[in-house]
């Protein structure tokens, strides 16, 4: 397994739960339904959201960047494990098949004001 690319995000979960306020539309616009769904069942869902948010910038980092990026094109879904995985669609996914890439690995951290996510994008 080769590396390809390292990225890492932080999201300030005050600062997103803001924007879910003043923004009605955000939910929709930048989650899959999917996504919506387990965030909004948690207790605190800004922080599930803040890290869904770190995930799809770290995930970008990983990827080196790409041109004309969709929101949903980079989301986050759970493995039969329950761990995090990402599913890459549009031009994220075509960023990734020109690299190599065969899976990018994430992982998140949450503490109380901030959530952090790392994402490492390897092909085999």
């Amino acid at each position: 397994m080769d590396i390809v690319g390292l990225g890492v995000d932080i999201s300030e979960i005050d600062r997103m739960e803001r924007a879910l306020a003043r923004h009605p539309t955000m939910r929709a616009r930048v989650f899959t339904d999917e996504e919506r769904t387990y965030c909004d069942r948690k207790a605190r869902p800004a922080e599930s959201y803040a890290g869904r948010f770190a995930a799809r910038e770290a995930v970008i980092k990983a990827l080196g960047g790409y041109r004309n990026r969709g929101w949903k094109d980079i989301s986050v879904v759970r493995a039969p494990s329950g761990a995090p995985a990402i599913r890459l669609a549009g031009n994220a996914l075509e960023r990734a098949r020109t690299l190599g890439v065969t899976d990018v690995l994430i992982t998140f951290a949450h503490e109380r004001t901030h959530a952090v996510a790392f994402a490492v994008a390897v092909r085999s």
